[in-house]
């Protein structure tokens, strides 16, 4: 096989991101069937039922929590190493719609670490963790979509952390983990937030979060935050904020901060996406990206292909990230611009510059309302060795901007204006 580079074209693809294998139920270990153990599909919440199942495989040596036919309702669930989950077919494992069923723990979220809710699927330190199965998780989040809109009208500037709620999954100090053929649907809040993880595969998992008639707030598909090595394939994503997302700290010291860090390697392919609002989003809490290609990719329908989202409170370095071979409908084609979103510099005087460069976007052909949205703001930021080649976009809106970009390269670029 030809070798293939990521974007700085010196570090190649390694073998590891071209397997694809998903193991079969017998090769994970022994089973633990949720209704061999009285864990009925009863409409009835049996979140300590479970955990003491995943308790017990764990003391037992580990092996597989299955999760077969019916709805299994459940609070918030910690694995642990050895111990991994199966959905089977017609299988669900739907979250509570109650908060007080996710204990407030220590936790990481929006680049900081604090107290807030766990996941309903948590998995701290579990090396070579494996969920999957043609089954579904589903957070049945509609009463916590229903609070937070209500909440923002009584206060338009409510967060997340005003309206606390859980998130689907969460993997933290984890390598080798394989999330496969699952449905992934309705979180309350993001859906699957990976911390301080290497080596992970999303591998034909189905990500689902509906922007009507009740929008799901932040239910981002993918957060991927401070991590290595991390392979997104054949995944379909349709949710009510963006796709795919790197994350990694913000304030105007988060580059010193030992709990933050970079994203490396990372890997988008042979996906297709619903409506998002970002298929690959750089931010909005985020330190150094590098590495970063997505290729092969359908859209349906979204804001922002790729979204590069840079905080004036915040030093960041956004580098060698290229988005090739994608076909579909976009609202904007390239998106720079500030992120005041919470603006707090903490006291700082000065406000940290960042960076975006060995920025490619290439063989593409796209519909969208505006190809080059890109904000110049040379006080808070520097653009420059940025590549568009062969592309063919009808847009309606130019967006152009003579200077924002340093060293901008266009090459066979073709761009017809429609009304």
């Amino acid at each position: 096989m030809k070798t293939e580079f990521f974007p700085d074209g010196v570090t190649p693809i390694d073998g590891w991101f071209y397997d694809l294998r998903v193991p079969e139920l017998e090769e994970l270990g022994k089973r633990y069937v949720l209704t061999d153990y009285g864990i009925l599909d009863d409409g009835k919440l049996h979140t300590g039922e479970i955990q003491k199942l995943i308790d017990t495989a764990s003391a037992e040596g580990g092996g597989v929590v299955v999760v077969p036919r019916g709805v299994y309702m459940t609070g918030s669930l910690f694995f642990k190493p050895g111990v991994n989950l199966y959905v089977a077919d017609g299988g669900v494992l739907r979250g509570s719609d109650d908060p007080a069923d996710y204990p407030l723990t220590d936790t990481r979220i929006e680049g900081e670490l604090c107290r807030y809710f766990p996941a309903l699927i948590n998995a701290d330190g579990v090396d070579g963790f494996t969920m999957c199965g043609p089954g579904t998780v589903d957070g049945n989040g509609m009463r916590a979509w229903k609070a937070f809109w209500l909440r923002r009208e009584w206060n338009p500037a409510c967060t997340n952390k005003d309206e606390q709620r859980p998130r689907l999954v969460y993997i933290s100090n984890s390598k080798n983990v394989l999330v496969a053929g699952l449905r992934l649907q309705n979180s309350h809040f993001w859906t699957n937030h990976l911390y301080r993880c290497d080596h992970v595969k999303f591998i034909g998992c189905s990500i689902y979060s509906p922007a009507s008639p009740v929008r799901a707030p932040s239910t981002d598909a993918i957060d991927i935050d401070v991590c290595t090595d991390v392979l997104v394939k054949n995944c379909t994503m349709e949710v009510n904020d963006d796709s795919v997302v790197l994350k990694g700290g913000k304030g105007p010291w988060a580059d010193t901060d030992p709990a933050n860090g970079g994203n490396e390697r990372i890997l988008v392919e042979d996906c297709v996406y619903g409506f998002c609002h970002g298929c690959l989003t750089c931010g909005s809490e985020s330190v150094h990206n590098r590495n970063i290609l997505i290729r092969r990719i359908k859209v349906l329908e979204g804001n922002n292909l790729l979204w590069l989202k840079l905080r004036p409170d915040t030093p960041q370095h956004y580098e060698y990230i290229t988005v090739e071979h994608v076909e579909g409908k976009i609202e904007s084609f390239l998106t720079v611009r500030p992120w005041t979103q919470f603006f707090d510099l903490k006291g700082r005087e000065d406000k940290p510059k960042s960076l975006a460069d060995h920025i490619t976007l290439r063989d593409c052909d796209c519909d969208c309302d505006i190809w080059f949205n890109v904000d110049p703001d040379p006080d808070h930021y520097e653009l420059r060795d940025f590549t568009l080649e062969n592309l063919r976009v009808r847009a309606r809106v130019s967006g152009y901007t003579e200077g924002a970009v340093e060293n901008l390269t266009v090459r066979n670029v073709t761009v017809e204006w429609t009304e």
